[in-house]
């Protein structure tokens, strides 16, 4: 058996490692008390806002649900790494030698989309971290709101039940001072929320660009090795021709990891093609003319108008 070459050994890092420095192993792959099921999951999303401030509710059932497809994406990377390893044991025990050399080396292929689906989960951490800090900015500010929201109320209730009350004026200052912190939190909230949501799925983007066009150089390298696999049917009693690729899967093996080590964000080739574009001035088409959305929505209709003959 010709198992000489793995993508499982360990490997300097990647291009991409070194440009873009991988994140911390994922809070989800440690730690775990109550298992990783259905119910689980679904304890997490029911009870998530339930508590903590108003304000943060929502984006805490968020976070949560996150950690739940984050837990979903640790149970496949897992069984695909199995799997791998099972069409290598099943190759093993195969009389051909070319059916034996190809699902190992296979196996190796499939291993590693196993590994790069790991890899995912640390980075998609990263993003689901960083809506985290948003829902903790959203959890400091919800106290001024209701201060600000009580003082509020006392003053209306002492206006409609005791009108010339001197209580009323120490409350409308109390009222001044908390508008303005009010206003400070305020402010900052809208400027972490528009900072840290564009960071946050900026990481999660770019982790399924990278995980996404990784798997196709590993689809891509997987086919080359089909090729190795004479499927030309023999009559009973003729010897099939003497397998000879063991160094061509072997190099095939090596072709895939060297791409995968030099692969950056930057060589990306999947990228959209936008018919329009942001600057400072507004939006621009393709031909750096001002786009006009009323002009473009009514050219579009006008396009799907039925055509009578």
């Amino acid at each position: 058996m010709h198992r000489t070459y793995s993508l499982r050994a360990t490997r300097a890092p990647s291009a991409q490692d070194l440009q873009n420095p991988p994140p911390p192993v994922s809070s989800t792959k440690a730690g775990r008390f109550f298992g990783r099921g259905s119910l689980t999951h679904s304890i997490r999303r029911s009870t998530a806002g339930s508590f903590g401030p108003e304000l943060a509710r929502r984006l805490a059932v968020l976070v949560k649900m996150e950690k739940n497809v984050m837990r979903s994406m640790e149970l496949v990377a897992n069984e695909r790494k199995e799997v791998a390893k099972q069409l290598s044991y099943w190759g093993e025990e195969s009389d051909d030698d070319d059916v034996s050399d190809v699902t190992d080396k296979l196996g190796v292929l499939l291993y590693e989309m196993g590994e790069l689906e790991d890899q995912s989960i640390d980075k998609y951490d990263q993003y689901r971290v960083t809506l985290k800090s948003i829902r903790n900015i959203e959890a400091s500010v919800q106290p001024s709101r209701d201060r600000k929201q009580k003082i509020t109320d006392q003053i209306a209730h002492l206006k409609y039940k005791e009108p010339n009350s001197p209580k009323i004026v120490v409350l409308e200052q109390e009222l001044v001072r908390a508008e303005a912190e009010s206003l400070v939190a305020e402010a900052q909230l809208s400027n972490i929320t528009r900072e840290k949501f564009k960071a946050a799925y900026n990481y999660l983007f770019d982790s399924i660009r990278e995980h996404c066009e990784k798997q196709a150089l590993i689809a891509g390298y997987s086919k080359a090795l089909l090729e190795l696999l004479d499927d030309t049917p023999v009559t009973p009693g003729e010897i099939r021709p003497a397998y000879d690729g063991y160094d061509a899967s072997k190099q095939i093996i090596m072709d895939c990891e060297s791409a995968l080590r030099d692969w950056t964000i930057d060589q990306a080739t999947v990228k959209p093609t936008l018919s329009i574009r942001r600057t400072d001035a507004g939006y621009v088409d393709e031909n750096g003319e001002d786009w006009d959305a009323t002009k473009e929505h009514d050219t579009h209709a006008k396009e799907d108008e039925p055509q009578h003959a």
